[in-house]
């Protein structure tokens, strides 16, 4: 990792005194860390003082910002020296247990089939297919390799074939702020077309080989307006179909999987509006399905010339409700499938015959199947495991007599299934390929913890064979829980060079994910935000009392929203964990909620709340990590974050880091490392993540005092 200016590549350029932002101190044999300089920015809110020290730290163009930058990096590569062989350990560890040569299972969708292809030594996917005949050769799409030469970043996003599969539409980002180029590639000649439009967000959808449409985004990097293109005009001649210009909304475009509609989506985290354009005529207006109600949300899918809509009006766990097509607008919708108080409807899989209900009940997913022929009895895919977890993808075919899912628990590698509707047997297309792990090595436990309000929260976790419940092990604790994300028990072969060490690893499944259903979600969010935090606190707690580990070797881990989750609980009970790691924390709640003007915020005054409201504000001020410092002992703390961040600034957790410096009582390690290239998920490139957690796991461990 190279930063982008001044770059301090001895420790005699590391400070013992003074501060960053005006001069470099002078040199010293002991190794100190960085201190920067504090310009207070003064503020007043709902009658409360705020005194910000560090928000000059947002200045990314200062010069002064980067030389703090770098000298925290410096500063934490230098105290990490000690851990280089491990950390090298570590990352060939996790890279034997990757095939790197290999192949995703083909899907097939309008006469082809599509699959990616990795190759060792390359860092990208390449995007592959063939026509469905017999014999017919192997095409790349997209080598997202090739794109990717010379740039320090590079992603592609939303590529998308045309009906007749001439021509792909793809999106390219090489800032790492999600800021994209849509190209469009013949793929009969292999070269891009001249359509070439910049500065646009996911996604794109075909309407016919010449028709496409398109998103882009206000200064704030929301998705606001969806446009028409005709190949071959120039962008000047494109049209605005539509424009949302509420800040809390967000919009989309996609196809529907029966190809009769293009669909606008235009939703918020409370309220949802979609409009519609018939494939057979996209120059057609479009056309509200069903009006924005306060409160009311809902994802729409069209099947036998009838819209779908699963949506919570009046039913928290979600319904489904049906609509022909000759009566939009009329609001004549029938109930399709009514609401239940134990099952939570997440969204539908439509075929031609049959209809897929994934839905929630128990904390696991369920795949329930609607015979839409015969209306026999509805049935569900049985699983094998206690905790698992099961996702439908590369279904795009929808007159198909088969189900294609891919299924995996913390100890079954990810699994592709094909299932047969009419015969109602699976086949095992292809398990992943993890080289040298034997499932009979490990367990899995699953558990539910008591939280202090009553509420009982689903713990997985998997720990070595053998391992002794004797308090005697380290433990990693990972959660997320915001914005109804749910985390499920996945296999992860990465944490298996924790587990092979001792470790034991519990994944929380916290309120704010939808694990137990929508209410656990709308538990977790707003007014009620802190039951996040208590929920992953008294998991920890539980874990100690009941020796599954010691105060002295529980380790917390989370990222970006999780972040927040991380700031929140050191602040709260610094003294229960060992260490924490926070990726990319969103830990300046107020001042960014404040500022409409930074990515995300305006949308997610419905989800945080909005501090310009004194009683909201009040509350998301009592536990906003970087307000809620205090002068007090903290735990060994390993902070990341990436210059071009578009979802959490890099200020945030360097703001972060420099107060907690300044107040913390202890001698505990205090590290942040700051990826100068890349975005909210840190480096592009396969092999370059793997460095990153290589670097975080020797965190982890030598923060326990392994070091092989």
């Amino acid at each position: 990792m190279r930063p982008l200016r001044v770059l301090l590549t001895s420790l005699a350029a590391l400070p013992i005194v003074g501060t960053f932002g005006a001069k470099l101190s002078a040199q010293a044999p002991t190794l100190m860390p960085p201190v920067a300089t504090t310009k207070p920015k003064v503020d007043t809110l709902h009658g409360e003082v705020r005194t910000d020290n560090y928000f000059w730290i947002r200045e990314k163009t200062n010069p002064d910002v980067i030389a703090y930058l770098n000298a925290e990096n410096a500063y934490t590569e230098a105290k990490m020296e000690h851990t280089k062989a491990l950390q090298q350990k570590l990352y060939d560890e996790m890279l034997s247990r990757i095939k790197e040569t290999d192949v995703s299972v083909p899907f097939r969708e309008h006469g082809y089939y599509y699959w990616t292809a990795t190759e060792k030594g390359k860092s990208y996917p390449i995007f592959m297919r063939r026509r469905a005949a017999a014999g017919s050769p192997d095409e790349v799409v997209i080598d997202a390799n090739a794109l990717a030469v010379g740039k320090k970043f590079s992603q592609v996003g939303s590529l998308q074939v045309s009906p007749s599969g001439t021509r792909a539409a793809y999106l390219h980002d090489t800032t790492a702020l999600r800021v994209y180029t849509l190209y469009v590639k013949d793929l009969s000649t292999g070269k891009l077309l001249s359509d070439t439009i910049s500065r646009v967000v996911p996604s794109v959808a075909w309407a016919n080989d010449t028709v496409l449409f398109y998103q882009t985004a206000d200064s704030a990097r929301r998705a606001d307006a969806v446009w028409r293109h005709i190949l071959g005009r120039p962008r000047s001649s494109d049209i605005e179909v539509f424009h949302e210009k509420d800040v809390l909304d967000n919009v989309g475009v996609g196809r529907s999987k029966d190809d009769k509609y293009i669909v606008i989506y235009d939703d918020g985290f409370t309220s949802s509006e979609s409009r519609v354009i018939p494939v057979a005529n996209p120059f057609a207006a479009a056309v509200v399905v069903a009006p924005r109600q306060a409160n009311v949300e809902y994802q729409l899918d069209h099947i036998n010339g009838a819209f779908l809509m699963t949506t919570n009006e009046g039913a928290q766990n979600f319904k489904v409700m049906r609509l022909a097509d000759n009566d939009i607008g009329t609001g004549k919708w029938t109930e399709f499938i009514p609401v239940s108080d134990s099952v939570f409807i997440e969204y539908l899989e439509p075929f031609q015959n049959n209809l897929v209900v994934v839905q929630r009940s128990g904390g696991l997913r369920r795949l329930r199947v609607m015979d839409l022929r015969t209306r026999r009895a509805d049935y569900y895919i049985t699983f094998p495991e206690t905790a698992y977890a099961v996702s439908p993808t590369g279904n795009a075919e929808f007159d198909s007599d088969t189900l294609r899912f891919n299924y995996q628990s913390m100890l079954t590698p990810q699994s592709t299934y094909d299932y047969s509707f009419s015969t109602r047997q699976r086949v095992l297309k292809k398990k992943v390929e993890v080289p040298g792990f034997d499932p009979t090595k490990y367990e899995v436990k699953r558990f539910m913890v008591k939280a202090r309000d009553g509420a009982m929260v689903p713990v997985s976790m998997i720990v070595g064979k053998g391992w002794k419940q004797d308090g005697t092990h380290p433990l990693l604790e990972y959660a997320y829980g915001s914005y109804g994300s749910t985390t499920e028990p996945t296999f992860n072969s990465s944490v298996l060079s924790l587990v092979d060490r001792g470790f034991g690893y519990a994944i929380a499944h916290i309120r704010g994910g939808q694990e137990m259903g929508r209410a656990w979600y709308d538990q977790g969010k707003m007014m009620n935000k802190k039951n996040t935090f208590n929920d992953f606190v008294d998991v920890g707690q539980y874990l100690v009392d009941n020796h599954y580990t010691s105060q002295d070797r529980l380790i917390a881990n989370g990222g970006s929203a999780g972040g927040l989750l991380m700031g929140a609980v050191v602040n709260m009970r610094p003294d229960l964990f060992r260490a924490v790691v926070a990726d990319v924390p969103f830990v300046d709640v107020i001042n960014t909620m404040m500022d409409a003007s930074i990515p995300l915020t305006a949308q997610e005054w419905q989800q945080w709340g909005d501090p310009h409201d004194p009683t909201q504000y009040a509350y998301m001020r009592s536990y906003s990590p970087y307000d809620n410092v205090e002068r007090k002992a903290y735990p060994w703390m390993l902070v990341t974050t990436s210059l071009n961040d578009s979802q959490v600034g890099y200020w945030e957790p360097v703001k972060w880091v420099a107060k907690l410096r300044s107040m913390k009582t202890d001698n505990n390690p205090l590290y942040i490392k700051i990826n100068m290239a890349g975005g909210h998920g840190g480096s592009s490139g396969r092999y370059d993540v793997l460095r990153e957690r290589a670097f975080r796991y020797a965190f982890m461990l030598d923060a326990v005092g392994i070091s092989q």
